[in-house]
């Protein structure tokens, strides 16, 4: 069998295996096995073929690791309580002095706490400006 055959083989097995598999690795392996295998009509030294399997997986897989961070690090919409910070609501029952009282946001009800430590009215809108666990911490925006 021509050294040219397992090459490509080993290649389009990687190949395969990428397709079950995320990150992109396997991938670098099959281009680098491919690739060698071309090289390997050209030249007949093992020695030299493994470097150039080496040197072509290891910059194939730079290449791919800046693609799959480009593609992974899109922005995306937070959820849950992190989606409340900065957003609006009211308050549906009285937060005390150093207490904890509820506020309505979007159509739901949260466990909220003034930022400062002082009592928010009923009926007052706030904004979130942080949270801790399922609490959020609010700021007054308009008094009653």
């Amino acid at each position: 069998m021509h050294p040219w055959m397992i090459w490509v083989g080993i290649g389009i097995i990687c190949m395969i295996i990428e397709i079950f598999t995320p990150g992109f690795l396997f991938m670098s392996f099959g281009i680098g096995a491919i690739l060698t295998g071309l090289a390997s009509l050209l030249i007949n030294g093992i020695g030299f073929q493994i470097l150039i399997f080496a040197v072509i997986t290891f910059i194939v897989f730079l290449n791919l690791r800046k693609f799959s961070k480009k593609l992974i690090s899109q922005t995306t919409e937070e959820t849950n309580i992190f989606a409340l910070k900065d957003k609006e609501g009211l308050v549906i029952k009285e937060i005390p002095d150093d207490g904890r009282g509820y506020v309505k946001i979007g159509g739901e009800e949260w466990s909220a706490v003034s930022k400062d430590g002082k009592r928010i009215t009923e009926g007052t809108k706030i904004r979130v400006s942080s949270f801790e666990g399922n609490k959020l911490i609010v700021n007054v925006i308009e008094e009653v």
